[in-house]
Protein backbone atom coordinates (compact mmCIF):
# COMPACT_ATOMS: atom_id res chain seq x y z
CA UNK A 1 0.00 0.00 0.00
CA UNK A 2 0.72 3.56 -1.02
CA UNK A 3 2.14 5.33 2.06
CA UNK A 4 1.05 9.04 0.09
CA UNK A 5 -2.46 7.70 -0.68
CA UNK A 6 -3.07 6.30 2.89
CA UNK A 7 -2.05 9.50 4.28
CA UNK A 8 -4.56 10.91 2.34
CA UNK A 9 -7.65 8.92 2.55
CA UNK A 10 -6.88 9.37 6.68
CA UNK A 11 -6.95 13.21 5.87
CA UNK A 12 -9.99 12.68 4.07
CA UNK A 13 -11.73 11.22 7.05
CA UNK A 14 -11.48 14.78 8.51
CA UNK A 15 -12.13 14.16 12.33
CA UNK A 16 -13.07 10.64 12.56
CA UNK A 17 -9.38 10.48 11.10
CA UNK A 18 -8.71 9.64 14.49
CA UNK A 19 -10.70 6.29 14.39
CA UNK A 20 -10.07 5.29 10.83
CA UNK A 21 -6.59 5.31 11.94
CA UNK A 22 -6.94 2.85 15.14
CA UNK A 23 -9.26 0.30 12.59
CA UNK A 24 -6.48 0.58 9.92
CA UNK A 25 -4.18 -0.64 12.64
CA UNK A 26 -6.73 -3.49 13.90
CA UNK A 27 -6.93 -4.45 10.58
CA UNK A 28 -3.38 -4.97 9.29
CA UNK A 29 -2.85 -6.95 12.39
CA UNK A 30 -6.01 -9.34 11.86
CA UNK A 31 -5.54 -9.60 8.04
CA UNK A 32 -1.83 -8.16 7.69
CA UNK A 33 -2.90 -6.02 4.06
CA UNK A 34 0.03 -3.53 5.35
CA UNK A 35 3.26 -4.17 7.14
CA UNK A 36 2.50 -2.32 10.71
CA UNK A 37 5.66 -0.38 10.69
CA UNK A 38 4.76 1.41 7.97
CA UNK A 39 0.82 2.38 9.53
CA UNK A 40 2.80 3.33 12.90
CA UNK A 41 5.49 5.35 10.57
CA UNK A 42 2.22 7.47 9.37
CA UNK A 43 0.67 7.76 12.71
CA UNK A 44 3.37 9.31 13.47
CA UNK A 45 3.84 12.06 10.91
CA UNK A 46 0.28 12.74 10.93
CA UNK A 47 -0.38 12.99 14.41
CA UNK A 48 2.86 13.33 15.94
CA UNK A 49 5.26 11.00 17.83
CA UNK A 50 3.15 11.32 21.26
CA UNK A 51 -0.55 10.93 19.78
CA UNK A 52 0.68 8.95 17.16
CA UNK A 53 2.34 6.00 19.44
CA UNK A 54 -0.96 6.27 21.32
CA UNK A 55 -3.87 6.15 18.37
CA UNK A 56 -1.07 3.26 16.93
CA UNK A 57 -1.06 1.31 20.57
CA UNK A 58 -4.46 1.54 20.42
CA UNK A 59 -5.44 -0.12 17.37
CA UNK A 60 -2.43 -2.56 17.58
CA UNK A 61 -4.19 -3.83 20.85
CA UNK A 62 -7.48 -4.12 19.98
CA UNK A 63 -6.18 -6.12 16.49
CA UNK A 64 -4.32 -8.23 18.85
CA UNK A 65 -6.96 -9.12 20.71
CA UNK A 66 -9.52 -9.98 17.78
CA UNK A 67 -6.41 -12.00 16.56
CA UNK A 68 -6.64 -14.05 20.19
CA UNK A 69 -10.22 -13.84 20.45
CA UNK A 70 -10.60 -15.17 16.95
CA UNK A 71 -8.31 -17.99 17.80
CA UNK A 72 -9.54 -19.03 20.80
CA UNK A 73 -13.13 -18.66 19.95
CA UNK A 74 -13.05 -20.73 17.01
CA UNK A 75 -9.85 -22.95 17.78
CA UNK A 76 -6.74 -24.37 15.92
CA UNK A 77 -8.99 -25.44 12.57
CA UNK A 78 -9.47 -21.39 12.34
CA UNK A 79 -5.68 -20.56 12.97
CA UNK A 80 -4.50 -23.45 10.57
CA UNK A 81 -5.92 -21.06 7.88
CA UNK A 82 -3.56 -18.40 9.00
CA UNK A 83 -0.78 -20.13 10.38
CA UNK A 84 1.18 -22.95 8.90
CA UNK A 85 1.83 -26.12 10.53
CA UNK A 86 5.96 -25.85 10.60
CA UNK A 87 5.17 -22.03 12.55
CA UNK A 88 2.74 -23.62 15.05
CA UNK A 89 5.02 -26.53 15.95
CA UNK A 90 8.16 -23.99 16.40
CA UNK A 91 5.75 -22.17 19.43
CA UNK A 92 4.60 -25.58 20.36
CA UNK A 93 6.19 -24.26 23.81
CA UNK A 94 4.12 -21.15 24.29
CA UNK A 95 0.80 -23.46 24.05
CA UNK A 96 1.63 -25.46 26.23
CA UNK A 97 2.95 -23.38 29.33
CA UNK A 98 2.17 -20.32 29.89
CA UNK A 99 5.68 -18.34 28.99
CA UNK A 100 4.34 -14.89 29.91
CA UNK A 101 7.60 -13.83 30.25
CA UNK A 102 9.05 -15.04 27.05
CA UNK A 103 5.49 -13.53 25.30
CA UNK A 104 6.70 -10.29 26.90
CA UNK A 105 9.91 -10.25 24.70
CA UNK A 106 8.97 -11.42 21.88
CA UNK A 107 6.40 -8.83 21.92
CA UNK A 108 9.75 -6.45 22.36
CA UNK A 109 11.68 -7.53 19.38
CA UNK A 110 11.32 -5.49 16.17
CA UNK A 111 10.12 -7.19 12.99
CA UNK A 112 8.68 -10.52 15.11
CA UNK A 113 5.77 -11.64 13.53
CA UNK A 114 3.40 -10.95 16.68
CA UNK A 115 0.38 -10.52 14.58
CA UNK A 116 0.85 -14.18 13.81
CA UNK A 117 1.47 -14.69 17.61
CA UNK A 118 -1.84 -13.65 18.74
CA UNK A 119 -3.55 -16.23 16.80
CA UNK A 120 -1.36 -18.60 18.49
CA UNK A 121 -1.15 -17.27 21.78
CA UNK A 122 -5.47 -17.85 21.27
CA UNK A 123 -4.49 -21.25 21.36
CA UNK A 124 -2.41 -21.53 24.50
CA UNK A 125 -3.14 -21.28 28.30
CA UNK A 126 -2.69 -17.04 28.49
CA UNK A 127 -6.21 -15.73 29.53
CA UNK A 128 -7.52 -12.31 28.19
CA UNK A 129 -6.34 -10.38 30.85
CA UNK A 130 -2.70 -11.72 30.71
CA UNK A 131 -2.84 -11.39 27.15
CA UNK A 132 -3.91 -8.03 26.81
CA UNK A 133 -1.51 -6.51 29.51
CA UNK A 134 1.33 -8.85 27.58
CA UNK A 135 1.12 -7.63 24.33
CA UNK A 136 -0.17 -3.83 24.88
CA UNK A 137 3.04 -3.12 27.39
CA UNK A 138 5.22 -5.44 24.96
CA UNK A 139 3.62 -3.51 21.77
CA UNK A 140 3.81 -0.31 23.56
CA UNK A 141 7.80 -0.87 24.39
CA UNK A 142 8.86 -2.20 21.51
CA UNK A 143 6.99 0.84 19.67
CA UNK A 144 8.39 3.70 21.48
CA UNK A 145 11.85 2.13 21.94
Amino acid sequence: MDREKLRVFLNSLGPLSFIGFILLQSLQVVAAPVPGEVTGLIGGYLYGPVLGLVLSTLGLTLGSWLAFFLSKTFGRPFVDRFVSKATLDKYDYLLHHKGAFLVFVLFLIPGFPKDILCYILGLGHLNTKEFLVISTVGRFAGTSC
